[in-house]
């Protein structure tokens, strides 16, 4: 690509020269001898990049018609070869950004040159204006974008705390146990040295979506009063993989998907669905699974009554090596019974009020 050059001189030795130094740059150039008939060429091509302008001398007159002609052309380059008659003249043109350079009559050869650069330092320029552009495009993108992002994550986050919520009134007497379960397990995690925020997240969704298969299992078998038959077992027993499966069709993450399908696992082996052992259980499932017996102790239950944080204690000691990994175990001892307490009573407090959500629930099964 090259410049649309219009070339004004009443010189024709000196135009001569010059065209034949643009000839000598590959450069396309159009002269003419008649000022005004370069002011036509002008108005006529507007894509007329550079104005070569060779006058005898740079008076008032000359400055005013460069003045004008850089006003209603204000992306043209102009040139000028001559000789100002004071140095205001050329300066108030280089200051005034009319001219792009003044080039003295004895060095008139070079002008080809010049404006060759000239045009260059245009395209240039032209680039990086576009670069600028596109990046405050982009920039504005990726700041809707991650506004977006943080809207969609908010309703996702808000999503699945509802329906595990929603899950959890199935039954109320477990009402609230996976949002106290997500924030311990999330807590261990952090004690264990996994401070990466995106992990951290993934093991909160799991933590709220261990129980997700359960959607499957029958209220009759759930909700059993008394103790359940080996086939009714069996079916409480898939209750891990049926919500991997759902987990895995919506393309959850790997670490979700793994505490959903190994939260049942034992350290020993002995747990199921597929009886991995010790670090073959991936880590963020054995700490979920001393989380999840954490509530499950520390919880009122049907069947039995709350223990409190030292009973809870003494129970998770006795189970390492057998049910939890011992170095979780050691995660768990390293932070203070009234910390765990403090965890758990402020989370159950953020929970809406278990007693409306029950009347509710009454009504519903009239």
């Amino acid at each position: 690509m090259t410049p649309s050059i219009i070339y004004f001189d009443d010189d024709s030795a000196r135009r001569e020269r010059i065209v034949r130094g643009f000839a000598a740059l590959s450069l396309s150039v159009r002269p003419t001898a008649s000022l005004s008939e370069a002011g036509t060429m002008l108005a006529s091509d507007l894509q007329a990049e550079v104005f070569l302008a060779a006058f005898p001398r740079l008076d008032e007159a000359k400055i005013t018609f460069l003045e004008g002609l850089k006003a209603t052309r204000p992306d043209l380059s102009i040139v000028v070869v001559a000789e100002p008659t004071n140095e205001k003249e050329a300066f108030r043109l280089l200051a005034a950004d009319i001219a792009a350079g003044i080039i003295p009559p004895g060095a008139a050869a070079a002008a080809p040159a010049f404006v060759r650069s000239e045009w260059r330092r245009r395209t240039g320029q032209a680039r990086m204006d576009a670069c600028a552009k596109t990046l405050r495009r982009l920039k504005a993108e990726r700041a809707r974008n991650a506004k977006r992002a943080d809207e969609l994550e908010s309703i996702s986050e808000a999503t699945l705390e509802n329906l595990m919520t929603a899950l959890d009134l199935r039954d109320v007497e477990t009402f609230g146990h996976s949002q106290t379960v997500a924030k311990y397990a999330q807590v261990l995690a952090q004690i264990m040295g996994l401070l990466d925020e995106e992990r951290l997240d993934d093991i909160h969704k799991g933590a709220l979506l261990h129980d997700i298969g359960k959607i499957a299992i029958p209220d009759s078998i759930l909700k059993k009063p008394g103790a359940l038959s080996p086939e009714e077992w069996e079916k409480i027993r898939l209750h891990p993989a049926l919500g991997h499966g759902l987990i895995k069709e919506i393309k959850m993450v790997h670490i979700v998907g793994e505490i959903i399908l190994s939260h049942h696992e034992r350290y020993d082996g002995t747990g199921y669905p597929r009886g991995l052992k010790k670090d073959r259980i991936p880590l963020e499932a054995r700490i979920f699974a001393l989380a999840d017996a954490l509530d499950a102790i520390t919880a009122h239950r049907p069947y039995r009554r709350a223990r409190d944080f030292k009973a809870a204690r003494v129970e998770i000691i006795r189970a390492a090596g057998t049910q939890f990994d011992p170095q979780v175990v050691q995660a768990f001892l390293s932070l203070k019974t009234e910390n765990w307490e403090k965890i758990r009573f402020e989370t159950t407090s953020r929970l809406p009020g278990i007693a409306e959500f029950a009347q509710t629930l009454k009504k519903i099964r009239k």
